[in-house]
């Protein structure tokens, strides 16, 4: 069921309720202040009976008849009943002069003086215990409430229909609003309907007023934003990884072709050889690179974190870089010297983290004229931070927003060796740890990157 059935409905259905509550409660209040004052009126008209009959210490049953004779009874099907104490019948206004009334009743009426009861359809009672003086009669006047059980069901008809016309208003006035609330959802449905892959670039939806749906709007709108930036992204990496997969490659065939042309010498052999080595090796680190990026884009609860000492981390990495290219140099220092291991423990993925040092510390090695990374530890209150510092040629003050984007290469390196991805597969390990990474540099004077990561000893 569509939404603006379902609030035509909730609506329509809640209202009527409310009106069917409302005309249950307006009819049982009428029918029961009918009943008081008919009941009350009983009473009044027995009473009055009493006042008749009882005079100057007598019974004069014959001035009740006679006045029942005229103008007296003006009560519909009005039976009146007049006992002495004796429970002996003095009057009756009824033919048949055999009716009695059970002892239990009269003897209920003499004992409380006065007795009421609702016979529903056949009418109300009332009974009194009249005295004066010395003189005590008992007085039962019976009739029904014509008049008032018709004015009760006229009542009844014109909130039957009142109701039933409430009714037809309500579904159609639900249904004339629930449209007009559901159309800027249906008008939102219709625009992100027409989105896909192809027309996501600069698409928004129209977002108007400050409710909830022009809320809903806007966030679709940071959404298809967010779509568009990674589509694009998608797209630039295919692309980058499409033209550094195909370089080597090509590279390596075009070799391979021009010296299986003709006979070489082997000399020239080794030459080639040696140069299909290295796009070989070229396009082994794009691959394990690409490899890295993808795992860096997993998300924190599908790795193992364990304590990992930062700095017994970084004196490995120096090793394996020494090992890697020996005319590299690292050197690292402290700020301070921790009085606490927790200090400088983080809490995080061991092999994410050596990923993460290698490709700044080698990169610092790769662009430092001396092929020296300078790296510096040092703690706070919550973070370690390991600065990572070369003498190279820095990075342009344009380029420093862009250079943790996959297989973005500064405008000034593209001449040294590498395909872009180590910063942004560094940027990714550090998010995943719950830290930062930032980078200041100086073209001509090198650059500084620097991790923030939150250790133990907090």
């Amino acid at each position: 069921m569509k939404i603006k059935y379902k609030i035509a409905l909730y609506y329509t259905v809640s209202a009527t309720l409310m009106l069917m509550i409302f005309a249950v409660l307006v009819y049982y209040l009428s029918a029961k202040s009918r009943k008081a004052e008919y009941l009350e009126r009983l009473e009044y008209r027995a009473r009055s009976i009493a006042n008749v009959i009882v005079e100057d210490g007598h019974v004069k049953v014959d001035l009740l008849r006679k006045l029942d004779r005229t103008t007296f009874q003006d009560l519909y099907k009005e039976s009146i009943l007049v006992y002495n104490p004796n429970y002996d019948l003095l009057y009756s206004n009824l033919k048949d002069t055999t009716i009695r009334t059970h002892k239990s009743l009269l003897d209920y009426i003499k004992e409380n003086k006065s007795y009421s009861y609702d016979r529903g359809g056949g009418g109300e009672v009332v009974g009194i215990f009249y005295t004066e003086g010395d003189v005590s009669v008992i007085v039962i006047v019976s009739s029904f409430d014509k008049y008032g059980f018709q004015n009760l069901q006229n009542l009844s008809r014109i909130l039957l229909l009142e109701l039933a016309t409430a009714i037809l208003v309500l579904v159609a006035v639900g249904y004339f609003f629930a449209r007009k609330m559901v159309r800027p959802i249906d008008k939102l449905v219709t625009e992100v309907d027409s989105i896909n892959a192809n027309n996501l670039q600069d698409r928004q939806v129209a977002v108007q007023g400050k409710d909830e749906i022009a809320v809903l709007a806007a966030n679709f709108n940071t959404m298809l934003q967010r779509l568009s930036g990674s589509f694009d992204l998608q797209k630039s990496f295919v692309s980058n990884a499409s033209h550094e997969l195909r370089t080597p490659l090509a590279s390596i065939i075009s070799q391979l072709q021009v010296t299986l042309s003709k006979e070489r010498s082997a000399q020239e052999y080794q030459d080639v050889l040696q140069s299909v080595l290295e796009d070989a090796e070229s396009l082994t680190d794009l691959t394990n690179g690409l490899l890295q990026l993808a795992q860096s884009e997993m998300k924190s609860q599908e790795f193992v974190f364990s304590n990992v000492r930062i700095d017994e981390l970084l004196m490995e990495m120096a090793n394996l870089i020494r090992l890697k290219q020996r005319e590299s140099k690292i050197d690292i220092q402290f700020n301070k010297v921790p009085d606490n291991d927790l200090l400088v423990t983080c809490f995080g993925n061991e092999s994410l983290l050596k990923v993460l040092f290698i490709n700044l510390v080698d990169n610092a090695c790769k662009f430092s004229s001396d092929n020296t990374a300078y790296v510096t530890i040092d703690f706070f209150t919550q973070y370690i931070t390991v600065q990572i510092k070369d003498n190279g040629i820095g990075i342009p003050a344009e380029d420093l927003q862009k250079i943790f984007e996959p297989f973005y290469r500064g405008s000034n390196a593209q001449k040294t060796r590498g395909h872009g991805l180590g910063l942004s597969i560094c940027k990714k390990i550090v998010q995943i740890h719950k830290g930062h990474l930032t980078v200041t540099s100086t073209p001509g004077n090198g650059s500084t990157f620097t991790v923030i990561l939150p250790h133990l000893g907090a």
